[in-house]
């Protein structure tokens, strides 16, 4: 079976971000080369550089890209309703754990900072009320995202929600 020019960029951008994440398991982003990320990969160095400028773009990319997986799940999800985003949000977290502490582990939890910021489009014409709120709720999430990692993913999203329940009745 022979793939397109689609398919082929999709199975190297896959290889690239699975050996980035496993090299990353072994050490810092600063000490794995180009040459030794696509050389695990199993590509070459001119598929690299024609889909990323840097390292930290694949983890963009894949943090990008995993927000807009959860969109489109909870937005084709009947059972979807404003009280489920947060829980269906951190249970989708919880599902991709091995991603995001390996973010964290390698001291890039910054780029899911910006990646929760970004989906929240925090625009500079908007009237300070809402960008104020709309910041909140993105570093809030963020906060709460960043320390559940540390502590190991131990609750469900449901559990979270629970716990920010009773959190608001302070």
């Amino acid at each position: 079976m022979s793939m397109n020019n689609e398919q082929k960029n999709t199975y190297v951008k896959k290889q690239i971000t699975a050996a980035l994440l496993a090299l990353l398991k072994e050490k810092p982003l600063s000490e794995i080369s180009v040459s030794e990320l696509t050389s695990r990969a199993g590509i070459g160095r001119v598929s690299f550089y024609r889909n990323y400028e840097s390292k930290e773009d694949i983890l963009k990319e894949e943090s990008e890209r995993l927000i807009r997986e959860w969109g489109r799940l909870y937005e084709s999800n009947p059972e979807s309703a404003p009280e489920t985003l947060f829980p269906s949000l951190f249970d989708f977290y919880r599902d991709h754990k091995d991603f995001y502490t390996t973010l964290y582990h390698a001291g890039m939890s910054s780029i899911m900072m910006d990646t929760i910021v970004g989906t929240i489009r925090i625009t500079p014409e908007m009237q300070n009320l809402e960008a104020y709120m709309k910041s909140f709720w993105a570093y809030g999430i963020y906060g709460w995202m960043l320390e559940w990692i540390k502590r190991g993913m131990q609750e469900s999203g449901k559990e979270l929600l629970t716990l920010f329940s009773l959190a608001n009745k302070r």
